[in-house]
This record gives structure tokens, C-alpha cells and sequence, in this order.
């Protein structure tokens, strides 16, 4: 199973051009952890055989990674001054 290793990356491909054709964040993380594990298991190191044995192995992993993905972008990119916006006042308050 470890010799699928670009089944994981060509899905992480997809799900990134998924992310360009819905655009809102959501699918960059499930694509960064696919292609995180088709690159682990292609580099065969340690963990490349345990997730190699089933499919529920390399699920965990990329969500694992995916979740570290979406919190490291976070950090990263944060959430920009201005982006959201608290209502105080209800128009029909008058």
C-alpha cells in the first residue's frame, strides 16, 4: 500500500483545485494533509509502513496533519483587522 503514495497527492491535487472552485478555506487543510501523507509515505520514513497496513491509518494521519495545516495557517495568515464586524445596533430599533 506505501507504493500508492501519489493516489494520496493526486487527491490532495484535487481537493486543492476544489478549494479554487469553492473558495472559503476549507478544503486547504484536507489538501495539505493529503499530500503531507502520499509525501511521508513516499519518503518511507517511520510512520510510511503503519499507515501503508490500511486505509483508517492514512484517513487519521491526514486529518492529524490537516488539522495541524489549518491551525498553522491561522498563525499565519490570522484573521485580517476589519474581517469580521459586531452589530451593536439593530436597524429596527428606532
Amino acid at each position: 500500500m506505501a507504493e500508492l503514495w501519489w493516489v494520496w497527492v493526486a487527491a490532495g491535487m484535487a481537493i486543492a483545485i476544489l478549494e479554487l472552485l469553492l473558495p472559503g478555506y476549507i478544503f486547504v487543510g484536507i489538501a495539505l494533509g493529503s499530500v503531507g501523507t502520499g509525501l511521508v509515505l513516499w519518503s518511507g520514513i517511520w510512520p510510511a509502513e503503519w499507515i501503508g497496513n490500511n486505509l483508517s491509518n492514512g484517513l487519521l494521519v491526514t486529518a492529524v496533519l490537516a488539522l495541524i495545516a489549518w491551525a498553522l495557517l491561522r498563525v499565519l495568515v490570522g484573521v485580517r483587522k476589519g474581517q469580521t464586524k459586531i452589530i451593536t445596533r439593530d436597524i429596527n430599533d428606532d
